[in-house]
């Protein structure tokens, strides 16, 4: 006796499926002959076709992340090879002195400033800092840091139109320091640590607690 055939409620047929899916529909079909049911012998099976047949390729514009990090740089390179300084005024504070202030809003990140000056080797800035240790009215402008296992500093002593040697002090500043190398050559730069809006003092942390420089300069406590 055979078995009663199982009812498949909502059977699609294989002529009635999507070309792509014809075959998968067709291998759970077929006679006692081995031929497909229902498909005569001079039929000859469908082509596959792509979803890009039927619809343009849709391409993304967005640039990568190291694509926008290589313009960045390139920018920043091009910014201090040409000595350009742009979004910021000089202002006196009362009691304090000079100030930079934005006059444009800055992003996070955003490129703001190069902190410019001479850039010595350790054994020549240790020279000029204790010459300049015997003009008690020389300000602090003697910027140091570390670049390949070699440490620099920034000498930014004498007065020039440049304007990161006159960015003040706080621990809560806006701005922080980083190393931009140029063909080997490293400069520091000032960015935006956070949103800097129009109007608002340009300040970043010098970084230094020695007793001695906050006996001389109080306010690197605050």
């Amino acid at each position: 006796m055979s078995k009663p055939k199982k009812d498949i409620p909502n059977e699609i047929k294989p002529e009635s499926c999507p070309a792509a899916d014809s075959k998968v529909s067709a291998s759970k079909s077929r006679s006692r002959t081995g031929r497909r049911a229902g498909a005569k012998k001079t039929e000859k099976a469908p082509q596959n076709r792509k979803v890009t047949d039927y619809y343009p390729i849709r391409r993304s514009n967005r640039k990568t992340k190291a694509e926008l990090k290589s313009e960045e740089h390139r920018h920043i390179d091009d910014v201090i090879k040409n000595d350009i300084e742009e979004g910021m005024q000089v202002k006196h504070i009362e009691g304090k002195g000079r100030g930079v202030f934005a006059v444009k809003g800055f992003k996070k990140g955003e490129f703001v400033v190069e902190y410019h000056g001479d850039l010595l080797e350790l054994a020549e800035a240790k020279i000029r800092e204790a010459q300049y240790a015997q003009d008690p009215q020389t300000g602090c402008y003697m910027y140091y840091f570390q670049y390949q296992t070699k440490t620099y500093c920034v000498d930014a002593t004498k007065e020039t139109s440049r304007l990161g040697r006159l960015i003040n002090h706080s621990k809560t500043g806006n701005c922080q320091t980083r190393l931009h190398p140029i063909d080997g050559t490293p400069h520091l730069i000032l960015v935006a640590s956070r949103d800097i809006e129009a109007d608002e003092e340009l300040l970043y942390d010098y970084g230094d607690r020695s007793k001695a420089s906050v006996l001389a300069h109080p306010w690197l406590k605050y």
